[in-house]
This record gives C-alpha cells, sequence and structure tokens, in this order.
C-alpha cells in the first residue's frame, strides 16, 4: 500500500501527486513509444525556447554569458536527450542474467521496471542542465515525475514551469516553484525515487525528509574539489585548464576546482601565469559579457566575507583581473587566488561555490595525497601528470566522486561514465543508461525448466538427498 501523505501538506501539493499516483498506477509498465514521446515533447521545448531560456538565466543571475548558458546548459541537455532516444529502446530490453551450475537448465534475466513517481529538487547554478539531466533519465525509465525548481532563479522556474504544462499533462511531469517552505514539504512526499542537487547542510534535510517514508535518495551535493598539480607538469597549461574550470559560470559550479595543491616552489610561477591567463581571457575584467555575475547578493557577501576574513588573517590576496576586484551594485566578483590562507578559515573549511581559488603548497607528493585523504570526499578530483605509471598508483587511494586527469570538468560530460558523489559529496548516480538505472528496478526474474531436480530436496529428507548435498558442496 502506498504511504499516506503528510496532513500538513499543501492542497496543490497532495492534488498534484495524487494525480500522478492515480497515472502510475493505471499505466505501471510505459511502452518505448510513451517514453520517446515524452524525450521529444521535452526535446521541442528545449529547441524551441533556447534564446527565451537564456535570457531568464541571464536575468536571474543579473549578468549570465548566453554562451555559457548554451555550451553548459542547452547543449549538454540536448546531448542527454539525444543519447536517451537512441539507446533507450535496448535500455529496456530484459538483461541476461546467469544461473548457478546445480540450476540448470533454468533461466533467469533482470527486467528494468518503472519506479512510479520520481522528485527532483533542482539548484540555483544550472537550474536548466540540473533539472533536464535527471528528467532525461526518470522519462528514459517510464516514470512520472514533480521536479522542485529553485527560488534562487524565479525568472527561469517560471518559464520552465510554463514550458513544461504547455508540453506535458501534469500527470506526467508537474513542475513545482515555492520557497524553502514548498521544498521541505515536497521531501516529505512519498516519492518511490528522490533526486536532490545542492549543498551538503540540505541534503541531510532532503534525506532525513524522505527516510520517514523509505523514500530511496540520490543525492549530488559537493564539497572542496582540489586540483593537484604533480611536480614538473607544465605549470601554463595547468593554469589554463584549472582557471577555465573555475571561472565558468564565475565559479558557481558544483565541481569546480575548489583549491589547488601544487610545488611549494611552483606558487609564483601559478600566480603569474593566472595573471596572464585571467586578463588574456577577460581583457576588460568585470566589464567583460563573457564573465558571470554571482546570483544574489547572499551569495556575493559570502564570498566577498570569506576572501575579506582569509586577508584579515594574513592571506595574500592576489586579484587576477585588471581594473575593479568587485562591482557590490551588479554582484561581480574578480576571481582572486588566495596564498598562506589560515586552515581554519572559511574559505578553507568550507566548499567556496564562486571564484575564489585557495592554494596550498606542499612539498612532497606524499603530502599532498595525505591532505586531500584526511578531508571529506570531494565531489570531483583533478589531476595534472605527465607521469602515467604515477597517476595510476595515486589515483586508486584517492576518494572523489569523479575524476578528470589533465584538464577540470570533462567527466561530467560523458554519457558513459556515471556522475555522482561519494561520502559527504553525495550517493548514488545519473547520465545515460546510469541514470536509467537509477530510475528503474532492476527485477530479477528465474525461470525454472519443467526439468529439474527440486523434489529431490523436499521433506522428509533421504540419504540419498544428504548424499547428494555433500557431493556439491564439494564442487
Amino acid at each position: 500500500m502506498p504511504a499516506a501523505l503528510p496532513a500538513a501538506l499543501p492542497a496543490a501539493l497532495a492534488e498534484a501527486f495524487d494525480l500522478q499516483r492515480k497515472a502510475a498506477t493505471a499505466e505501471p509498465f510505459a511502452s518505448w513509444a510513451t517514453r520517446s514521446d515524452r524525450l521529444n515533447r521535452l526535446q521541442r521545448i528545449l529547441k524551441d525556447n533556447e534564446a527565451a531560456i537564456q535570457k531568464a538565466i541571464d536575468t536571474d543571475f543579473g549578468g549570465r554569458p548566453s554562451i555559457e548558458t548554451e555550451l553548459a546548459e542547452i547543449w549538454p541537455s540536448l546531448e542527454e536527450i539525444k543519447g536517451a532516444l537512441r539507446h533507450g529502446p535496448g535500455w529496456m530490453k530484459p538483461r541476461r542474467a546467469g544461473v548457478g551450475k546445480w540450476f540448470l537448465p533454468a533461466t533467469a534475466s533482470i527486467v528494468p521496471q518503472p519506479l512510479g513517481i520520481v522528485g527532483i529538487i533542482v539548484p540555483w547554478n544550472y537550474p536548466l542542465y540540473l533539472a533536464v539531466g535527471p528528467m532525461v533519465a526518470a522519462l528514459a525509465a517510464g516514470n512520472r515525475l514533480m521536479v522542485k525548481m529553485s527560488e534562487a532563479t524565479p525568472v527561469f522556474s517560471a518559464l520552465w514551469q510554463q514550458l513544461c504544462a504547455s508540453a506535458f499533462k501534469p500527470e506526467e511531469v508537474c513542475i513545482v516553484n515555492g520557497g524553502p517552505d514548498i521544498a521541505a514539504q515536497f521531501s516529505s512526499l512519498p516519492f518511490d525515487h528522490l533526486l536532490f542537487t545542492g549543498s551538503t547542510a540540505v541534503g541531510r534535510h532532503v534525506m532525513a525528509a524522505a527516510a520517514a517514508n523509505l523514500t530511496p535518495v540520490t543525492l549530488e551535493l559537493g564539497g572542496k574539489s582540489p586540483a593537484v598539480i604533480t611536480p614538473g607538469y607544465p605549470m601554463a597549461h595547468a593554469v589554463q585548464r584549472i582557471l577555465a574550470g573555475k571561472l565558468l559560470n564565475a565559479g558557481q559550479t558544483c565541481i569546480a576546482p575548489d583549491y589547488v595543491l601544487l610545488p611549494r616552489s611552483e606558487v609564483p610561477a601559478f600566480v603569474e601565469a593566472a595573471h596572464a591567463q585571467g586578463r588574456r581571457c577577460h581583457p576588460t575584467g568585470l566589464a567583460d559579457g563573457d564573465y558571470c555575475s554571482i546570483v544574489n547578493d547572499r551569495h556575493y557577501r559570502r564570498l566577498t566575507d570569506s576572501v575579506d576574513e582569509a586577508k584579515a588573517r594574513g592571506a595574500r590576496v592576489e586579484t587576477i583581473f585588471a581594473g575593479a576586484p568587485r562591482d557590490d551594485a551588479g554582484h561581480r566578483l574578480a576571481p582572486v587566488l588566495l596564498i598562506d590562507a589560515p586552515p581554519d578559515c572559511t574559505a578553507m573549511c568550507d566548499e567556496i561555490f564562486g571564484p575564489v581559488l585557495p592554494l596550498v603548497p606542499y612539498d612532497s607528493l606524499d603530502e599532498a595525497l595525505a591532505f586531500i585523504r584526511a578531508r571529506p570526499h570531494p565531489l570531483a578530483l583533478y589531476w595534472f601528470d605527465q607521469d602515467r605509471a604515477r597517476t595510476d598508483s595515486a589515483l586508486p587511494s584517492l576518494p572523489a566522486g569523479g575524476v578528470t586527469v589533465n584538464d577540470t570538468l570533462l567527466h561530467i560530460a560523458q554519457e558513459s561514465l556515471p556522475f555522482g558523489g561519494v561520502g559527504a559529496s553525495g550517493m548514488g548516480h545519473y547520465h545515460g543508461q546510469w541514470g536509467f538505472d537509477t530510475f528503474s528496478k532492476l527485477k530479477p526474474v528465474f525461470r525454472q525448466s519443467r526439468a529439474n531436480g527440486m523434489a529431490l530436496f523436499l521433506p522428509p529428507y533421504s540419504p540419498l538427498m544428504r548424499r547428494l548435498l555433500g557431493w556439491m558442496k564439494r564442487f
């Protein structure tokens, strides 16, 4: 019997959930024709509304380059849909499985079955892609969806609600908007699976709410993702790729490099290369339209306060843009390097989620590895090394949700790789077939053959059965 809805639930939320529950009960296994139709409708609203989506997100951020929205949100969203449309029929098929030798000629298989209703809680930093990615996986798996958008991106959230309402019936996809109170009530719904992307602190509350219903969760959190530059690696290339990952969306990316571990003697070279790279990519500094603003005043103040705290406590602050380091009115913050920041300051303890990059020098690579292992498991790890053997030796011992070697961010763009955290950075994963499997029950099915010897093992247990069992135990 499905879990009862919380008594204090708003009527509109309860009605939406009840509508989806009835629809899922009436159609427990959607055909591929139905699933592909839903995916095609999602694809159409993206293609037909690219300009409106870019404008809405730009408005919410107070200045987000349209090319970044196209590159980091629209294009990967369309790629997810294309991949699901191409591979979905194969993902749906029963999968052959082996049986123990004593059970032959019986057969076994694994049958992917839709879970029912999937809840998705979307963050503000990539409000399109982090909605569409899990939506694609859940729709391909044959589920109904309820999606809670972020109140920090109200213009886009309202637009997405309107677009989805134009393409889907409410019993297929329901977009929910509202503040933290609505998010808390949303988390308390008895979904068949709940995916949350956001901070570790909020993830704990989401998991606690889901636990009341025994709802399985996928938590995509974050943490402090390190970049490690090994001795001898070309500094100019490392800086170029680290800053590419750090400055996209002004660092408001869950897998952005959070700090850099580098040989102590190489700190001056990193600073020099960062100045050159920052000014090459953004020659007009904060006036550059290709550089993103911080999403709102709260997050802007959080970042500036962390820089000011580190500086007051002795850290050296290097601004890598020319011109003004801050624009308070526009929530624009030039990227800064923090050198010799106290280990207990905010920037060294909390996920930064902005264009602030501490440099952590090491005297030996073992010291750098120990530094990472001593901290909560990060969502991403970036390893810069020309020595393949050293890389292959180090990576198995370093916990991380995902790894990119000699670059940043790019593991998230691979449909064939699962995306997800470990430990404090999350649990579960999605993307491609990994997402399809997350939102499916991979149901085991055993088919007994007509010819079988199971009757030999019924009571009363005969001497023959005991001899057979003894023989089986030896082989």
